[in-house]
């Protein structure tokens, strides 16, 4: 077991209690959380950031030095890390090559075009276009 220098394991149990009841606030009244439209209109991540710097500035300052803002700080830092691996899951996606069978779907019923399929040498799948459809 992990001896804690920081009471890293306390810490994450606080942050986990607080980040459940944001849920059960003001900020998630009704089905979705202001959050999601900015997040969903392409905003999040400056939003996020935004934030982050708004309640380290603030710390210490408005209700004195206390956990709540710090932990609104690594609150709004996930919610960053959950936009950024969303986006780099989006462009992953959009890297994908078509192979032939999509060039066959994406042609007319009547082209003739009869696609192919067989495992190579090296097991990976190989896909033809015979468009001739012979």
């Amino acid at each position: 077991m992990i001896k804690y220098k920081y009471n890293e394991d306390t810490t994450l149990k606080e942050l986990s209690k607080y980040v459940d009841e944001t849920y059960s606030q003001h900020y998630s009244h009704g089905k979705y959380q202001a959050t999601e439209f900015i997040i969903d209109a392409g905003f999040g991540e400056g939003f996020c950031l935004g934030n982050i710097m708004k309640y380290a500035q603030r710390y210490g300052k408005k209700d004195g030095k206390n956990k709540k803002d710090l932990f609104k700080i690594i609150h709004y830092a996930m919610m960053a890390i959950d936009t950024l691996a969303k986006e780099q899951q989006e462009e992953d996606n959009s890297k994908v090559k078509p192979t032939p069978l999509t060039y066959y779907y994406n042609q007319p019923q009547s082209s003739g075009a009869v696609p192919s399929f067989h495992y190579g040498p090296d097991g990976e799948p190989i896909y033809t276009i015979n468009p001739d459809g012979v």
